[in-house]
């Protein structure tokens, strides 16, 4: 059975950092592509960034590029999310998903997910 956990979150101030953290259980996370999604009170979920199961390949939308990095630590079957320069809007609870294979390809999808960490930005 495939557990991911999130841990990380918190509440901090306009321009400051986090780093949340994804550690799997039940499966070789490290063969497997994923990705942190973050969903605000009314809005959709969205995926803020992807990584491949290389992790030579990375993703991000464009409201986050230059502020944060997504990697794994295949060692220790864990993908961050490193989150610099935070913004009130990056409010959200923070999702990590694993996808089903090890490179993003038309067809594929998330499969499993975590419970969430909520992040708070004051301004």
């Amino acid at each position: 059975q495939v557990q991911l956990v999130e841990s990380g979150g918190g509440f901090v101030q306009a321009g400051g950092s986090l780093r949340l953290s994804c550690s799997a259980s039940g499966i070789t996370f490290n063969n497997y592509a994923a990705g942190w999604f973050r969903q605000a009170p009314g809005k959709e979920r969205e995926r803020v960034a992807g990584i491949e199961w290389s992790g030579s390949t990375t993703e991000y939308t464009d409201s986050v590029k230059g502020r944060f990095t997504i990697s794994r630590d295949r060692a220790k079957n864990t993908v961050y999310l490193q989150m610099n320069d935070l913004k009130p809007e990056d409010t959200a609870v923070y999702y990590c998903a694993k996808y089903s294979g090890g490179w993003f390809r038309v067809g594929g999808s998330y499969d499993s997910w975590g419970q969430g960490t909520q992040v708070t930005v004051s301004s």
